[in-house]
């Protein structure tokens, strides 16, 4: 179809950035990093989402790899620094299609190379403990961006899907964005509550990102953003990354996930569990209760929205893949990008506004939290604030 070589023929010039992927993850809980049993040079149809022929099919150029600990396990920062090891031993595993990117100018040469540009994110700001030299540790080893929640609250911030504690940000939760601004290290607004997000953007003097987050009003689900978010964002010179997973930009999968995830529990299974076990009873749910099908017309659908709301200079993608258990249809794994790119451009995309959503938007993005933390750099001295000095409570 003329559409999809259109697309691939782009994706050759400008590749997708991806905002998040959850590989890192998958390889811990499926093999227990065992590089060898999961060999991502290979195809792992049935294992992963995600393996380098696949997104070198799917014209990923640089992919935002998270370095994930759920927020209610402990031992958070050494979980997250295997994590973080996880990602350097595929980058030293595969030089050959990885390269290591700390800038962008990094994510440049990755492309000019013919290589996908290897970046971290760390999921949830409960792996720096409450600590703002942890989180410094955290930007010396590579990682970029840090989501300010996962799905709980954390001490300082108020997560989407977890009753209001802070109302927004704490005192000590703006320091950390004030923190990561002067590092150059993203402040990442997905799985954040709406008030969360009107915090940061209130603070931050840098872009912010939506890693992986798709419209609240196309999608009435927490994890989304809100319009009112949305609009913001020119001002700020962020960017929202649209997810596509189907709970987030399908309604009807929104309510079946409702009733899918009370089966899980009742069944003794926690609801983001993806064990063979509690894959079954899910199965068996899904057997009388037909899963709703989103497609790539769904996500879309979200795009078109985004845009019109936030304009284009400020959308991306970041599939979640390896992180979720089910995908679109199209965009079954990371070899799905073209699809979309092809669906766009049959709605009327133009080549310069799917060159911004794939490679440009988030390249200037990096680029633009760089320029404001070397000016803070030379105003402002590192923070050694703590949450107790801030909140006044102990953590």
């Amino acid at each position: 179809m003329p559409s999809l070589d259109e697309a691939r023929e782009l994706l050759r010039e400008f590749p997708v950035v991806d905002g998040h992927n959850d590989l890192p993850w998958a390889l811990r809980e499926q093999v227990s990093y065992d590089l060898d049993a999961r060999d991502i040079a290979s195809a792992q149809h049935g294992h992963l989402h995600t393996d380098i022929p696949r997104l070198r099919a799917g014209g990923v150029g640089a992919q935002y790899w998270s370095v994930y600990v759920p927020s209610d396990r402990p031992g958070a920062v050494p979980a997250t620094l295997e994590q973080i090891d996880c990602v350097r031993q595929l980058i030293d595993r595969y030089p050959a299609d990885l390269a290591s990117a700390l800038t962008a100018a990094d994510m440049e040469a990755a492309r000019q190379d013919g290589r996908i540009a290897s970046l971290m994110g760390a999921e949830g700001g409960h792996s720096i403990a409450n600590s703002l030299g942890t989180l410094r540790g955290l930007y010396a080893l590579g990682v970029r961006y840090m989501t300010l929640t996962h799905n709980d609250n954390n001490d300082w911030a108020d997560s989407a899907t977890d009753e209001p504690k802070a109302g927004g940000l704490s005192a000590f939760g703006h320091e950390v964005v004030r923190e990561m601004n002067r590092l150059g290290m993203l402040v990442d607004l997905s799985h954040v509550a709406a008030t969360t997000m009107m915090d940061a953007l209130d603070t931050s003097t840098a872009p912010v990102i939506f890693s992986h987050s798709s419209s609240r009003a196309v999608c009435d689900h927490p994890r989304n953003i809100p319009d009112d978010v949305l609009e913001r964002l020119p001002a700020n010179g962020g960017m929202a990354m649209v997810t596509f997973v189907p709970k987030f930009v399908l309604q009807a999968a929104v309510d079946w996930t409702v009733a899918a995830d009370a089966n899980l529990r009742a069944h003794g299974f926690h609801h983001l569990d993806t064990t063979a076990e509690a894959m079954k009873v899910h199965r068996a749910f899904e057997e009388g209760n037909p899963r709703p099908v989103a497609t790539v017309s769904t996500v879309a659908d979200h795009l078109d929205h985004m845009r019109e709301v936030a304009g284009i200079d400020h959308l991306g993608i970041g599939g979640d893949y390896d992180g979720t258990a089910f995908t679109p249809d199209g965009l079954d794994d990371v070899s799905g990008y073209p699809n979309l790119l092809a669906e766009l451009l049959d709605r009327g995309w133009s080549r310069a506004d799917l060159a911004k959503l794939t490679w440009q938007n988030a390249v200037r993005v990096l680029g633009a939290a760089e320029d404001v933390a070397r000016d803070l750099q030379t105003t402002r001295a590192p923070s050694n604030a703590t949450i107790e000095s801030l909140d006044g409570t102990k953590a």
